[in-house]
This record gives C-alpha cells, structure tokens and sequence, in this order.
C-alpha cells in the first residue's frame, strides 16, 4: 500500500514521544513492503534539535515544508497521488488546515491518529478546541486511531468519531534491546520524561521522595524543561536530554526504571507510554504508577511493580537485584510477543483493509 503520514515530527525527538512513535511504526510498516511519505512542518526549535535527518529514515520519504499553503499544500497533493490511505496525527503543525485539505482533496480512508487522546478528550470536556484538531472533523475520518483505550474510545465516538480504535505504542526491538551496564548512567532509580506539571506529584512520590530518603545511593532524570534542577537533592543526577541511541543504556544501567503516568492519561486509564514499552523491551525492571488496564498489558509483581507512594517505592528498591531482574526478563518476553510495532503494523494494516 501507498501511505501517507502527516504528524509533528518524524526527525526530532527532543521534548516529545511523538518522533519514536513514528519511527518505529513506519519502519515496520515499510518492513511489511509498503510505500510511506511522512510530512512534517520544518520549526526552528525542532531543526535545532534533529536526531533523524531525511537522509537517515531509508524507510520512508521525508518531506519538510516552511507554509502550508505555499509549499505544504503542493508537496502533499502530489505525494497523496493514488495513495491507500492517509493518517494525520495530534500535535501536526497545521493539523486543523490539513484535515480541511483532506476533507476537500483526497477520497480515500484517511485515519487520524490521536497520540495525546487523554489530553485532547480533557479539553473537548471542559467545552474548549484543541489547535491541532477540531471535533466537527472528526466525522470526515474512517476511524481514529487512539493511543488510549478503554472508556477513551466511546468518549471519541461521543465527540463525533464514526469509529475509535487503539493503537497504542510500542517497541522497536533493533534500538530498544538489552545491552551492557554503562557505569555512567548506573543508579538505584531512573525516569526518563520531559517536565510536565500534570506528572509532578507522581515523579515526586516515585522518584524525588525516594532519593531524599536514600541519600547514599544515586538516582538519574533524564529530560528537558525542569524549573527548579538547582533545588534537587544532591545525589541526584539531571541529563537534560538523552538521544535514543543511549536509551537502551540507560534502562539497563538502573536497578529500576519509573514509569509516570499524566494525571489525564491516569484518568482514562489503557493509556501505556512509549517509555514503558521501551524499558520493557531493555529488559529492565519498571516501577510504575497504579492506572486501569495497565494490568491488561503487564502482569503486577510478574512483569512490573506498582507503587501508590514512596513507602511502596522502597519496599521495592529492598528487593533482591535477581528477582528485579527476573521481573524486567519476563516483561521482556511479554514485550516481544504483543507490544513491537511489527504488531502495531498489523493492527494497522487490519483498520485500513476494514476500512476499504
């Protein structure tokens, strides 16, 4: 099949989950034998911070565009010639023009891909827009194709979805895989965000509470836009932003790895972040927060350990380092069978084919 994607950014990583998501999606997808353009619009902040230059994604044509009108709108009529099918994602710069495009110029399936549904559903309850979709568009797409489950899905049918479906995230096993200890990134806990206020209290209670009680052992954050860094207690290390080639390093260096949950995705629940199928996918040990569904996917004490406060954070860290270990193993051979984007690639395949 000939697909187009249109999303935030395949080529930049920094400060968003958005940029692996895609990564690993359409390299399976390619994979599979299909024909993929991405366009994404170029942004001083994001060009700033590439990780994944066009010249590096061999899987998929990438095309970067300054106006949409001027240049955006022409790359993509011509690139959507004879496409299958067309997937515009949340947070796409220009999302609300290119989704009036598509309503206009294209006559196939096109699919949009919600990657922040809890935050976009949390608006649209409260009675406001979001800048990247509008809910009177949702009726023009096939299905929309959402990063959360459960009760998310009947609200995105309620706003207007003809269907709702999930797609979560998932795992490259190529670039996410168990590897060496890096004594560099060695540390009795490890999170890997970018600061969010509706994630403090949980990164507080599973992480930053931890690390004031055992002030003789070393914890590391990894991710931008913190505020108050020069306030964190001192065996705490910062690393600002990690590339994702040193991900896996860092997931296997930690005795433990904590996954946080934002309190909309907590609200929904079904709702799992890229980090934690990553972490899983390294083999490490995840720590997470408590939210519904997350039992659907990781089985509590086998696959993963819950915490509801820092008490329960430390009654894990007593743990004996092997049955840790065990615990990430079997999170790994879970990982692999049901959560790679191979899987996410199917799924896919499967909607568009419902689709046409």
């Amino acid at each position: 099949m000939k697909l187009i994607f249109f999303g935030l950014s395949i080529t930049s990583s920094w400060g968003n989950g958005h940029a692996t998501t895609y990564r690993g999606l359409l390299k399976a997808l390619a994979a599979a034998g299909h024909d993929l353009t991405f366009i994404e619009k170029r942004t001083d902040y994001y060009a700033a911070n590439t990780d994944a230059p066009p010249a590096a994604i061999p899987y998929a044509r990438v095309i970067l565009y300054e106006d949409w009108v001027q240049e955006g709108q022409p790359q993509a009529a011509t690139a959507a010639l004879g496409a299958d099918a067309v997937v515009l994602g949340s947070y796409c710069a220009d999302g609300v023009q290119i989704a009036n495009w598509l309503a206009a110029s294209y006559d196939g399936p096109s699919f949009y891909y919600d990657i922040d549904t809890p935050v976009t559903l949390k608006a649209w309850r409260a009675g406001q827009e979001v800048a990247y979709i509008q809910r009177r568009q949702l009726t023009q797409f096939a299905a929309v194709l959402s990063f959360t489950g459960g009760q998310a899905l009947a609200d995105l049918r309620h706003f207007g979805a003809r269907e709702a479906v999930p797609l979560y995230c998932a795992v490259d096993p190529d670039l996410h895989r168990p590897v060496p200890i890096r004594d560099d990134l060695q540390a009795e806990l490890g999170y890997m965000g970018t600061y969010s206020v509706d994630r403090v209290a949980a990164v507080d209670y599973l992480f930053f509470q931890p690390a004031r009680t055992l002030v003789e052992r070393r914890f590391i954050i990894a991710g931008p836009q913190y505020p108050d860094v020069d306030r964190w207690p001192a065996n705490v290390l910062h690393i600002p932003h990690l590339y994702p080639a040193d991900h896996s390093a860092f997931y296997c260096s930690t005795r433990l790895t904590v996954n946080a949950t934002r309190q909309a995705m907590v609200y929904y629940g079904y709702c799992p972040s890229v980090r934690l199928f990553e972490a899983a996918g390294c083999a490490a040990p995840v720590l997470s927060d408590v939210w519904q569904g997350l039992d659907e996917l990781f089985t509590p004490d086998k696959e993963i350990l819950l915490a509801e406060n820092a008490a329960d954070v430390l009654a894990h860290l007593q743990r004996p380092t092997a049955e840790l270990r065990a615990i990430g193993q079997a999170a790994y051979q879970r990982v692999l069978r049901e959560h790679t984007y191979a899987v996410r690639a199917h799924q896919l395949e499967g909607y568009i084919a419902a689709a046409r």
